[in-house]
């Protein structure tokens, strides 16, 4: 289960003033929820805080037995190297790896075999309909195509959280729908948990739960406003 409790993050330059306050929220395996919000409310900064990148004022981010608040640097990067997955509005891909490498990367990274890494990658990239194209080279994909190699790569070590930010919004409309297709259901089926945020109402349809950031906190937004 991932427990977030009442998380606050404050910026000196906005004389102490809270960007978000009391952010509290509950996952358990196989959910997913989407984070909607205006923009400069933080949703971005949300998902580094639940990730350790940026340390919050207050509060308390909790993953299985793990509280990432309590972690130093060093213990927030193992924990994120095993158990975080990412995908990112602008894919960050690796251009000199080929498709299969760029998706092995999360498994080589925790000292995975060789080997073992391959055949994972591999069967990961089949799963997101590019098997034949495991060899090619980033630069050689469609933007749609692309964000199918960085689910795959979010997947393949089989983390237990999956932090989305924007992941639709270099698409046009038609690639978009399919990738997320993929991504939610590859979360469903591994048992992970996925937070996504996302301008798009479309988007966010696809999560089980509809959520909006404020300074005060996470509220339902799943009902039109």
């Amino acid at each position: 289960m991932l427990t977030i409790e009442n998380l606050s993050k404050r910026f000196a330059a906005a004389g102490e003033q809270p960007l978000f306050a009391a952010v509290s929220l509950r996952l358990i395996p196989g959910e997913a929820v989407a984070v909607m919000g205006e923009s400069g409310v933080g949703k971005s900064t949300l998902l580094n805080c639940i990730a350790g990148l940026e340390r919050v004022d207050d509060g308390r981010v909790q993953l299985g037995d793990e509280d990432l608040t309590a972690l130093d640097e060093d213990g927030c990067a193992r924990l994120r190297r095993r158990d975080f997955g990412f995908v990112f509005q602008a894919f960050h891909l690796l251009p000199h790896l080929t498709l299969a490498q760029n998706v092995a990367l999360p498994l080589w990274l925790l000292g995975r075999d060789e080997e073992e890494a391959a055949e994972h990658a591999r069967a990961m990239l089949a799963r997101v309909g590019l098997a034949p194209r495991a060899d090619d080279w980033p630069r050689h994909l469609s933007g749609g195509e692309m964000q199918r190699v960085a689910i795959a790569r979010a997947l393949v070590h089989q983390p237990r959280l999956v932090l989305c930010d924007e992941p639709t919004g270099n698409l046009d409309p038609a690639h978009a729908m399919g990738v997320l297709e993929l991504l939610f259901e590859g979360i469903r089926t591994a048992g992970a948990m996925g937070i996504m945020v996302t301008h798009s109402r479309q988007a966010a349809a696809y999560a089980d739960r509809v959520l909006r950031l404020t300074s005060q906190g996470l509220v339902d937004a799943s009902e039109p406003q």
